[in-house]
């Protein structure tokens, strides 16, 4: 199902499909289930490292210093739960935790590029008083 803003027939860009008339946002809706995947603030900058590849626990905290252990931890425990990214330790020591994106993963990429552009262009100057 699409969310309901989604899916107008005839529009270019929507999804022709008959489950786009719902009339309210369903967790089973794919523009709902990508906006849960990327809840919380951080989360698309997380991505955005592990789009230029692997990286350790320590290397996304060097890379984003103002991120907080807890909020880190949680992030990538919330990234791994949607199928994003896949979590690897390795041995040694101390051990160290390595995370990488998935295909489902990367194929978010395009969707922040996306997002990145819109917010990119201001709004037009408003007709309103």
């Amino acid at each position: 199902m699409a969310h309901q803003t989604v899916g107008h027939p005839g529009q270019p860009g929507l999804p022709d499909d008959p489950h786009t008339r719902v009339a309210e946002p369903t967790p089973s809706c794919p523009v709902e289930i990508t906006l849960a995947a990327l809840r919380g603030r951080w989360t698309t900058l997380v991505i955005r490292e592990l789009l230029r590849g692997e990286r350790t626990y320590s290397e996304l905290r060097q890379a984003l210093p103002a991120l907080s252990d807890k909020v880190l931890s949680e992030r990538l425990a919330h990234l791994s739960g949607a199928g994003v990214l896949t979590r690897r330790r390795t041995a040694g020591w101390p051990p160290s935790t390595h995370y990488a994106l998935t295909d489902r993963g990367r194929d978010l990429g395009p969707v922040l590029q996306a997002l990145w552009n819109w917010g990119s262009n201001p709004p037009p100057p408003s007709d309103a008083p």
